[in-house]
């Protein structure tokens, strides 16, 4: 399992935009399972929606391509240091349910494909089990950030 901080030091996002809280189960060059606890004090919530909270889903695709990230960063090793990723495409996103204060996203992702510094992944991401949202993501992984 790879925590928090273990992930701070594998990723650049930082508060609030770190979407991704623990790292439950990495298979390199394959898959990873990430964790994302939603509470109420999510700072989006203030304005999305007030007296109705629901996660936008924007940001459930974001914790999707962090979990992706943290199985890139494993892939390829301690000394490949904190790569930029960027965005290339989102591809077939669909949101079946809301995802609300209290829930627990369980984040899949498994790798479909890589071609040199791009990289294509299949993404779930389930509440108690049911399917939330889906999405296929493709990303660059750009020069290499050194680790602070």
């Amino acid at each position: 399992m790879i925590d928090t901080k273990q992930i701070l030091g594998m990723i650049p996002h930082r508060y609030p935009f770190l979407l991704v809280d623990r790292l439950v189960e990495i298979r390199r060059d394959h898959s990873a399972v990430g964790i994302k606890n939603v509470t109420v004090n999510e700072p989006f919530f203030q304005g999305h929606f007030p007296g109705h909270p629901v996660m936008p889903g924007v940001l459930i695709i974001e914790s999707m391509a962090q979990t992706a990230a943290g199985m890139v960063i494993a892939t390829l090793g301690p000394d490949a240091g904190i790569p930029i990723v960027y965005f290339m495409s989102i591809d077939g996103a669909k949101f079946r349910k809301p995802v609300t204060p209290g829930d627990q996203l369980r984040i899949t992702v498994t790798k479909e494909k890589r071609r040199g510094q791009i990289w294509r992944f299949a993404c779930a991401a389930r509440v108690d089990g049911a399917m939330v949202a889906e999405a296929t993501i493709t990303a660059m992984i750009m020069e290499n950030e050194t680790p602070a």
